[in-house]
């Protein structure tokens, strides 16, 4: 974002106000100021009665305010720092989104709150903490304002009219009650109440090709709604009915399966034959189903009987289609 002298001046002032002030060069570096600018930029905000105090020399030295001019109340110990810097980077999937400048903007207003010791350290984070994305959705563009419109109508409990594109590329209209936004593996998800059909449902964002809130019209929150209870019996994002799933897993495979939470349910023991079982409790979705495909002949489905025809049916399917080559 491209800021005018005006606002550059305000977010100096802001800058000015921390702990410690700021160093000439962050100054010069943030607003792409040479060392001539700056020094008309300093005697602009003197011109307007802003009592600073320039110490030191050069371009290392240290911009301040008179500390009897009004600071913000609010101070950020270093651990908040870096758990600030953190946080953001996960919302990255989102960058071009006005969401991410939402979060930006907020994070922008506490920068202020961050001494000059612990804003030289921050300088450096990104080399020393990094979030791996996974394969993110593109949320740029059109889907951006269904960004907008989702969250708004959440906050102001408008329906929403919207078309979805299903997996099989079926297009389907909707009315919809939208009770929760989820992140899930670089994803936004609606959980929301499919109004015709009485249930709520589980919608992946990136394949809503229209959406319209409501804004004259209201719906009641459910009292008592969780997302949590209702994704509970999910390997994943997608809800369903419970069923007991039992695996068997190689040894190749046993000491990373152990190391991990894959699900609050699941217990572990040793087979006979050495291998490791795996039990939970858990709905049969298509994320289980590609989970289990992904360990190919390392892991065997013991049951449900229905999952274990079809794991056997695709693997083998997968199988001929190799064996022709």
């Amino acid at each position: 974002m491209t800021l005018n002298k005006s606002q550059k001046m305000v977010s100096m002032i802001g800058l000015m106000s921390r702990r410690g002030g700021v160093r000439a060069t962050e100054l010069m570096e943030r607003f792409e100021l040479d060392s001539r600018s700056l020094r008309r930029y300093i005697a602009d905000l003197k011109d307007l009665d802003v009592p600073l105090v320039d110490d030191g020399r050069g371009d290392d030295r240290v911009i301040d305010l008179d500390p009897r001019w009004k600071r913000t109340g609010v101070q950020l110990s270093l651990t908040e720092v870096l758990s600030l810097h953190f946080g953001r980077t996960l919302f990255n999937f989102l960058d071009g989104t006005s969401f991410a400048s939402d979060i930006d903007g907020a994070i922008e207003r506490l920068e202020p709150a961050i001494s000059r010791a612990h804003a030289d350290l921050a300088r450096h984070l990104d080399t020393k903490f990094v979030a791996v994305t996974e394969h993110a959705k593109d949320y740029r563009g059109e889907l951006s304002e269904f960004i907008d419109e989702a969250v708004s109508a959440l906050v102001y409990n408008n329906p929403l009219d919207a078309q979805y594109r299903k997996m099989g590329g079926v297009h389907t209209t909707y009315r919809l009650h939208p009770y929760t936004l989820a992140v899930f593996r670089q994803g936004l998800y609606l959980f929301a109440l499919d109004v015709d059909a009485g249930q709520v449902k589980t919608f992946a964002l990136e394949r809503f090709n229209a959406m319209v809130r409501r804004r004259g019209e209201r719906f009641e929150y459910p009292t008592g709604w969780s997302p949590r209870a209702y994704i509970a019996h999910a390997f994943g994002i997608i809800s369903g009915p419970p069923e007991e799933v039992v695996l068997a897993f190689g040894e190749r495979e046993s000491g990373y399966i152990r190391e991990r939470t894959w699900h609050p349910t699941q217990t572990f023991r040793t087979l006979p034959d050495g291998r490791l079982e795996l039990r939970l409790n858990v709905a049969v979705t298509v994320e289980l189903e590609t989970w289990i495909r992904g360990f190919g002949a390392e892991c065997e489905v013991l049951g449900p009987p229905a999952l274990v025809d079809r794991i056997a049916s695709s693997l083998r399917a997968a199988a001929d289609r190799y064996g022709k080559r």
